[in-house]
Order: structure tokens, then sequence, then C-alpha cells
């Protein structure tokens, strides 16, 4: 297409994209064609642990469907059932039209799930750091942050004006020194502490007790994202802060539908008194379309499941297994502890790519981790295991990633 410009144009001298010119090089050096690792598509999803990819058989090990709840024939059932009553979507945001029987069920059964007093459905998880965080934290305060969070708390406290502060990961220590410097220079500030149950890519738990403690001694509030641990952690799969007996510690409990409940969206639970004028004052919520009928019924009928304990042991014996083989074949590992989460560190990023290039060849999907999404710079092959994994399914991948490790060079 050829574009001229009028006469009395004066030609751009000016390109917006040139700030990204060196991540376009970077992406120039990944593998064309349908086998890419960042554009991957399904031809077809077999099960929570199946897919036919570019035409081949091929074992997902890369999902973050850790209680494998995308193919569950109740929330399935649940979902279609909606879909008959109510349609596709709904149209509005919740304080229009957007709001129906089954939001306000799926929040009760938020609130029954966690034994709070509120909860409050997001469009996505991202959204619920978004809106969650730039509502509560606004410009004359502070959002002191590990400094391994993911982009959506990042986002979140841009979005919000906050002065935003970064501690060592998992460090309270470090954590006690910030906000004692903060106090110092402003003893009324409002303090925000964002913490992760479990951070994405390393699959570390954060040690909540001694962080939240070190916020309460500064006069702080607590907000928890458990969006790796919902279902994977504690005696009834609320994460994390269940699994160390630290609830009480915390003011706001944040999550996602998008992995162990097997669809889409994100919430926020709480006992604070004024939580609910938070409907009226959220933009990520109030300017929001509203999640689809049959995707609420699905994750209400999901977190009904996911109470269930066999399948939180069935999860972490897979994945101690994976992990377990892995680093005994040799292999430098990225995680540690007891995680979904299994991520061997590749130095060399060619080498990384061409890993994952090898893997899917040989009929397994796992992710390609790269800076600036890792933290230290890693270059990391990663899997997020589901409790809907076999063993057989597991024993396959530990052989290939050993062949594959050897060819590469890799291992020795």
């Amino acid at each position: 297409m050829n574009i001229k410009l009028a006469d009395n144009v004066i030609p751009m001298t000016t390109d917006l994209f040139e700030k990204f010119d060196s991540i376009i090089a970077e992406y120039s050096q990944l593998p064309t064609g349908p086998l890419n690792p960042f554009t991957v598509s399904m031809d077809t999803v077999v099960s929570p642990t199946e897919a036919i990819i570019n035409g081949k058989k091929t074992i997902l090990a890369g999902t973050n469907n850790y209680m494998g709840m995308t193919y569950n024939k109740e929330c399935m059932l649940a979902a279609q059932n909606a879909l008959n009553d109510f349609g596709t979507g709904t149209t509005g945001s919740r304080v229009l039209n957007g709001t129906y029987n089954g939001h306000k069920e799926l929040e009760e059964t938020l609130k029954d799930f966690y034994q709070t007093d509120h909860a409050i459905v997001f469009s996505t998880g991202y959204q619920a750091n978004l809106g969650i965080i730039s509502t509560l934290a606004g410009p004359k305060d502070y959002v002191v942050i590990d400094a391994d969070s993911h982009a959506s708390i990042y986002d979140g406290c841009s979005m919000g004006n906050a002065t935003i502060v970064r501690f060592a990961h998992n460090d309270p220590e470090n954590l006690n020194k910030r906000l004692a410097r903060i106090r110092r220079k402003d003893p009324k500030a409002g303090i925000l502490v964002v913490i992760e149950g479990i951070y994405s890519m390393l699959g570390d738990q954060a040690p909540i007790k001694e962080l939240a403690e070190a916020a309460k001694k500064h006069d702080a509030v607590v907000l928890v994202d458990e969006a790796h641990s919902i279902g994977v952690f504690g005696k009834t799969g609320r994460g994390v802060a269940q699994e160390q007996e630290v609830e009480h510690l915390v003011d706001f409990t944040l999550g996602t539908f998008s992995k162990s409940v097997g669809t889409l969206g994100g919430y926020c639970v709480s006992n604070h008194p004024k939580f609910e004028i938070l409907r009226l004052v959220c933009r990520p919520y109030v300017f929001t379309a509203s999640l689809p009928p049959s995707v609420v019924a699905s994750a209400n009928k999901a977190l009904e499941l996911i109470k269930d304990s066999g399948l939180r042991v069935k999860l972490l014996n897979n994945s101690m297994r994976l992990n377990k083989g892995l680093s005994n074949a040799g292999f430098k590992m990225g995680t540690t502890g007891k995680s979904p989460i299994a991520a061997i560190v590749v130095d060399d990023k060619k080498i990384a790519i061409a890993y994952w290039q090898h893997m899917m060849d040989e009929g397994v999907y796992v992710n390609l981790a790269v800076p600036p999404a890792t933290p230290n710079g890693l270059n990391l092959m990663r899997c997020s295991l589901s409790a809907a994994h076999s063993f057989e399914q597991i024993d396959y991948m530990l052989e290939k990633f050993v062949a594959v490790g050897k060819e590469l060079g890799v291992l020795d």
C-alpha cells in the first residue's frame, strides 16, 4: 500500500516504536513459523494435560492449570447451563447492567471460601491487582512491594500514582528498614505492603508471617496476592497465608480464577468495614464489562471442588517427582522447596530457545521464560504441573529433559 502525504503535512521525524528496537532485535532471533515460544497456537485441547499443537500430540507442562479444572465435567455443565439461561455476555459493567444473580452468588461463595465479610469480583486477575492497589494507595501514599512482584502489581502502583518502594525479595529485615525510613520521613503516611504467596517464575513461597509482622510494626496495611497458591496450599485451599496460619495478619487477599479455578477473572476479599465503597471508586471495576455468566458459573463450581485436599496431595506429589528428577539428573534448578512449579536454569539465551524448540519437537510444551519477565536475569525452562498429570507423563517429561539437555550440552 502506497501512502502519499498531503502537501501541507510535515513528515514525522520521531518513531514512537523506537524504544522497542532492542526488543524487536531480540525477538527476530526466535524461531519463525508455528513453533514460536510466545505465539504457540493450540490446534485442539484434548484434556487438561494434552493438546494437539502443529498437528502433534503434546503434553502440556506449562499452563498453570494446577487443579485440572478446565475439563471438569461439573464445571463445564454449570457453564453450559448458564450459557443457555443467560446468554454469552452481560454487555455492561457491574455498576450498570452487568450484575446478575450469578455474580452475587460467586461473591458469596468467595466470602464463604475465605471466611471473610466482603468479596468483589473483577473481569481478570490483572484487573484485580490494578484496581485494588491503585484505589487503596493514591498520590500521598506509599506502596512497598517485593522486588520480584508481578507486572500487574507494578502497574497498579503506577496507576494510583503512589510512591513505590521496593524491598529485597522475601527479606523481612529489608522490608522493616524500608518501612522505618518511610515512617521517619512521613509518620502519618498511608502504607500498603504487597506480597505474593507464591512467586510465579521460581515458585518460591513468601515468609508471610515475618513480612506481615514487620508491616504491622509500622502500621502498614498488608495485601497478599494468592494467584499461584489458591487451591494449591492451605487446609481448604485458600493459599499460603492459610498454610502458614497467618490469615489474621492479612488485610486484603487477591487472587485469580485463571489458574487453579480453571477459567477467567479475579477477586479481592477482606474484612475491612469500608470495603464496599470500592464498587463505586475502583475504576477497573466500574468501567469494565462484567464476566460472562458461563465463566461465573464454572468458577463458582470450581471453588467448591478445589477444597478437596486430594487434589493438592496429587499436585504436590507430581511436582516433587519432577523437581526431584530434574535435580537428581544434574540440572541447575531455579525452583526450590514445595511448589507446583519446576524450572531449570539455562545460562545461554540462544541455547534456552533451542531447548524449548527441541522439547516441542519431543512433544512436551513448557514455558520459555526470559528477562525481563524473570528475576535476576535468568533464562528458564519453566513447568507448571497439574493434579491431572500422571506419573507416566512426568516420567516422559524427565526423559526428554535429560535427552535434550545432553544433546545441547546443558548436562554433561
